[in-house]
């Protein structure tokens, strides 16, 4: 029997992703999917979208030159369907829906556009119910580079969807609005005094790397206590970016942006009073690819 592969390209504020996923017989101990490829290229696209409001020719070509080598990829592990989906860093971009068109005139490659509530549902939509245990209530909170994005799942039910212009390279870019500050704290006060107790569940390759980087933590349950995000939050902000690199070994395009990341979350549960988060390893890659076998078999019961 084939391998049906399915890819997703996530378009990110800092990165760009293509992560690719072969569905698993039935009853395979590896789960339904499992993820065959993932390449992550960091271009930051917000660097130029958060300060000038427009992507610049050289990073437009770059992305361009990009998605013709995803494209040979995709063709190389014979996907069956994909989605490439652009988000806080394209949605900000004067010319992002030009760039889009372009892209597609180059490569054949069709890129949406999303919006924040949509991006938050796709991470949603990522089977995460599995995660929650009845009758408790949960942040779901993915931090990228341009946006934030907070679900609030109460029950296994989708309660609240949001999407809030606070993410990393915008901060590191100064290009954070007070406003938008204010709008995510009074909001995120609201969620609490209605549905305490809250736990978090973080997505992102930053909060993923800070579990890594924290002491004091259950790798088990993949927690991470709040007062070990502050230990390790405060050790990185002491140290340079060269430092950071060195001591704890990271790549460049993670060395600044881990701690903005940080403060971010801490702010989240500073606001619904958690004291941890857990930390699985899913984001939004991995919600379309979920979107796209789902879309793909209900067409195969409907035709049948």
């Amino acid at each position: 029997m084939k391998k049906v592969n399915y890819a997703a390209i996530d378009i990110g504020s800092n990165a760009v992703r293509l992560l690719i996923k072969s569905v698993n017989e039935e009853g395979s101990p590896e789960g339904l999917l499992r993820k065959v490829q993932l390449i992550r290229i960091p271009l930051r696209l917000g660097e130029d979208a958060f300060t000038t409001g427009e992507i610049s020719e050289g990073k437009a070509e770059k992305l361009i030159r990009l998605m013709k080598a995803y494209k040979q990829l995709m063709k190389i592990f014979e996907v069956s369907d994909y989605r490439a989906c652009a988000t806080s860093a394209m949605r900000d971009a004067r010319n992002g829906k030009e760039i889009t068109r372009k892209i597609e005139k180059k490569t054949g490659i069709r890129v949406e556009i999303i919006d924040g509530q949509e991006e938050a549902h796709i991470v949603y939509d990522n089977h995460i119910e599995q995660l929650f245990a009845s009758g408790q209530n949960y942040l779901y909170v993915d931090v990228g580079g341009g946006s934030t994005e907070i679900n609030l799942i109460c029950d296994s039910e989708l309660k609240s969807s949001r999407s809030y212009n606070i993410g990393t390279v915008r901060m590191l870019s100064g290009m954070v609005k007070n406003e938008e500050k204010e709008q995510m704290r009074t909001d995120l006060q609201a969620l609490a005094a209605e549905y305490a107790p809250i736990q978090i569940i973080g997505s992102g390759g930053n909060i993923n790397k800070l579990f890594r980087l924290a002491d004091k933590k259950d790798k088990k349950q993949s927690f991470l206590p709040i007062e070990s995000l502050k230990e390790i939050c405060e050790t990185l902000k002491a140290l340079s970016k060269e430092e950071r690199i060195k001591q704890f070994k990271l790549k460049p395009d993670r060395a600044d942006v881990i701690v903005p990341a940080a403060e971010i979350f801490l702010e989240v549960a500073k606001q619904v009073n958690a004291t941890g988060i857990t930390v699985p390893t899913i984001g939004l890659s991995d919600g379309i690819i979920d979107s796209l076998y789902t879309k793909n078999m209900r067409m195969e019961t409907d035709a049948k």
